[in-house]
């Protein structure tokens, strides 16, 4: 037997090629939301910014159903500063509202119930606008405080629901942009015809698709897909 390795043998040995963790932010501009059926009325009232019919306004809807990027749309508009929920008890509430403008991602249960209490009640007084964003509609967050129950109750909301077949579809291309991947109609329509038809699965999809196609040094297509979703649909 020969000692010296064939070249099929050494490209065979050869380790596979590694996904890099690499960072790809989505697009958050207003021209990349886009519009459908079921968040045109959250589009609407992101739009109609500053005459609102409150000063406090909620977006309702599922994971990844595009609440993050109409606040990104409007805290751009209206210079509002942005903070998580969970973090507003690690603030002074007149450095949060001191531009005027705030958006507080993934408002619900388990928040900071005195310091949502005076956050509104300061906003009201400041003349500040506040946008809560959500998956439940405020009046029916965990919240046991008499006086910021009434004032959650009294927040208009805007619904985002789950996307409709053209809307998946849509989200998939543009999330595969914002990945620098370019995916024919053919490869989207076979993916969607095989997630759960939400933005969240849609996300998971191209994210899972792109690794794949880094690991293995292929072009997204839909062969590759064929391999990562042949049990689903």
């Amino acid at each position: 037997m020969s000692s010296h390795a064939t070249a099929s043998d050494k490209m065979s040995s050869r380790p596979r090629q590694l996904a890099l963790a690499l960072d790809h932010p989505e697009s958050f501009a207003r021209e990349d939301f886009l519009p459908g059926p079921g968040n045109e009325a959250a589009l609407a009232l992101i739009d109609a910014w500053p005459d609102w019919p409150s000063r406090a306004v909620a977006l309702i809807g599922p994971e990844g159903s595009g609440k993050s990027h109409l606040a990104n749309v409007w805290a751009a508009a209206a210079g509002a500063r942005t903070v998580s929920a969970i973090n507003i008890g690690a603030f002074e509430v007149p450095a949060m509202l001191a531009t005027g403008a705030l958006v507080i991602e993934d408002a619900g249960s388990g928040i900071d119930e005195r310091a949502l209490f005076h956050l509104i009640n300061l906003a009201r007084e400041e003349q500040v606008f506040l946008l809560f964003t959500a998956r439940t509609a405020p009046s029916v967050w965990q919240i046991s405080t008499p006086d910021v129950v009434s004032r959650l109750r009294a927040i208009p909301t805007a619904l985002l629901q789950a996307p409709d077949d053209a809307m998946l579809r849509g989200v998939m291309v543009k999330l595969a942009a914002d990945r620098q991947l370019i995916l024919d109609d053919s490869l989207v329509s076979y993916i969607a015809s095989r997630i759960e038809r939400s933005f969240a699965a849609a996300r998971s999809a191209v994210i899972a698709l792109d690794q794949e196609a880094l690991r293995q040094s292929r072009p997204p297509t839909r062969a590759l897909a064929a391999e990562l979703f042949r049990d689903r649909g």
